[in-house]
């Protein structure tokens, strides 16, 4: 019997999904695109499932589409056949998405890590974009998140180049949150969930949306949006509802702070 292509662990409100295909540095096939679709429809439906952790089994994140695949013609190239469908089911997910970027993320698995809310990449982390070398466009946002995430001119050098940056020069770039040794990879993503776990539970998916589709907006109407959609959330919060936390907040600072 062979092995899924997908590998899911769920554990106190985080999800820790696993590409698997460790042979061929899981590169995204039609069945693994439409595993990891299907996976994150799953996990939004799983009220008990807050927080996903995404990586790859083996030495790589993701090495990008199959391209032996797709050059044997067994897969369609384009939209069709759930083509898009990985990325924006990720997208769909309304918790935080964290990326555990354990070895190379190339063209396509570059758009998967770029569809995490967040990334913590191994020193032995690699990005590429290498779209012009096959000849393929993105379709999964890269062109339009990336110069966002680390500048149009550094955006430019990384995909009008093809050449690999390492996880040092990722972290000094913006592009990943910090660079952990191989080891600490998933205990150090595991700790973030676990941070945003403690906060107020449905704060986590509200503060996602406000950010992401602010992002999304002109400085004045994103504004705008704050004010309208904050106003509404915090309508619903009462004052017994802030008394009930505020030890735990006093107490969490007074941890982090030392005092």
């Amino acid at each position: 019997m062979s092995e899924p292509v997908i590998l899911v662990e769920r554990s106190e409100g985080i999800a820790i999904v696993t590409l698997n295909r460790p042979h061929k540095m899981n590169a995204l096939s039609l069945e693994l695109r439409r595993a990891i679709a299907d996976t994150f429809t799953v996990l939004e439906a799983d009220a008990d499932v807050r927080v996903v952790i995404v990586t790859g089994a083996g030495r790589a994140f993701c090495a990008g589409l199959d391209l032996e695949e797709l050059g044997q013609g067994t897969a369609q190239i384009g939209r069709g056949q759930s083509w898009g469908d990985a990325a924006a089911a990720m997208a769909r997910f309304s918790g935080p998405v964290i990326g555990a970027v354990n070895g190379v993320a190339v063209t396509g698995g570059f758009e998967l890590a770029l569809a995490c809310d967040l990334l913590i990449a191994s020193t032995q982390a690699r990005f590429a974009d290498t779209h012009g070398r096959v000849g393929l466009s993105p379709a999964w946002g890269l062109s339009q998140k990336l110069p966002r995430l680390i500048g149009l001119a550094r955006a430019k050098e990384v995909s009008l180049c093809g050449n690999f940056i390492d996880a040092a020069t990722a972290e000094r770039w913006g592009l990943v949150n910090r660079v952990v040794e191989p080891d600490a990879l998933l205990p150090a993503c595991r700790a973030l969930a676990e941070s945003m776990l403690s906060m107020v539970a449905d704060f986590l998916p509200h503060s996602k949306k406000l950010m992401d589709e602010g992002y999304g907006m002109n400085f004045a109407d994103a504004m705008a949006f704050e004010a309208r959609t904050s106003l509404a959330y915090n309508n619903q919060v009462t004052a017994s509802d802030v008394e009930a936390r505020r030890a735990g907040v006093i107490a969490r600072g007074q941890r982090q702070t030392g005092r």
